[in-house]
């Protein structure tokens, strides 16, 4: 089965502008995802941007990225146009990996892929479990509700995406911004409108379950960092530069 990794970024983020090209031991947020994704081994690589700054750190770091358009509301509608671009008409999955998560695990990008694979899912994602109960009431962590506990093995749908969530609630998880899309659904995706639940809460997925698009969740083993604030970003600088 041929897979893409197309994996969206801009450079005018509201909480922290800049952010791809924030440097971690002397290489870019966003080139450490690209290498990342390289390391998985699943597909080609792309970076898709609406920014010259990022193509030309890209393409300088020995990685591939591809110019779209600064109108797009969402990451997905970003991917697709990389996709159209690329043009490549046997690609069967797309795997939309976000660029500011540089300590995303490599297996659990596989085993995403993998369980795509095996369950022909139209839709799917990673989650993790919640430790840290502070976690239910923080906005930022996006949580995931599925029908089933996640199991190693299972691949279970998920009901609902939410900020708050509470621990009393059964099966719930950290999601992980990880999604991967067969070639149809992804196509199909793009053009519905923003569901008003989509826009209220400021999460693209429930696009997807507002139009009956299931989407299926694998358990990651790791719960990575995303870099939404300076703090986020002295954190994993500091995780990073130990390791290294």
């Amino acid at each position: 089965m041929k897979t893409l990794i197309i994996i969206p970024s801009r450079l005018s983020a509201t909480r922290l502008p800049g952010k791809p090209l924030l440097k971690i031991n002397g290489l870019s947020i966003i080139s450490h995802v690209f290498k990342k994704a390289v390391k998985a081994e699943i597909g080609e690589v792309y970076v898709a941007t609406e920014d010259k700054e990022i193509i030309d750190d890209v393409n300088n770091n020995g990685g591939r990225a591809i110019l779209t358009s600064n109108k797009h509301k969402t990451g997905t509608d970003r991917i697709h146009e990389a996709l159209d671009k690329i043009g490549n008409s046997d690609i069967e999955l797309v795997m939309n990996l976000q660029g500011d998560e540089p300590l995303m695990n490599v297996e659990d990008i596989r085993k995403l892929h993998d369980q795509m694979v095996k369950s022909k899912s139209r839709l799917g994602t990673l989650a993790s479990k919640i430790i840290n109960k502070s976690l239910y009431d923080k906005q930022n962590i996006v949580k995931v509700i599925t029908k089933e506990n996640l199991e190693t093995s299972k691949f279970p749908e998920a009901i609902n995406f939410m900020r708050k969530a509470t621990n009393t609630e059964q099966n719930v998880y950290h999601h992980l911004g990880i999604y991967c899309y067969q070639i149809e659904t992804l196509k199909n995706f793009v053009s519905l409108n923003q569901s008003p639940n989509e826009i209220k809460n400021k999460l693209e997925q429930l696009r997807a379950l507002d139009n009956k698009i299931k989407i299926n969740v694998s358990l990651a083993k790791d719960t990575p960092i995303g870099v939404d604030t300076e703090e986020d970003f002295m954190a994993i600088k500091k995780i990073m530069e130990y390791k290294s």
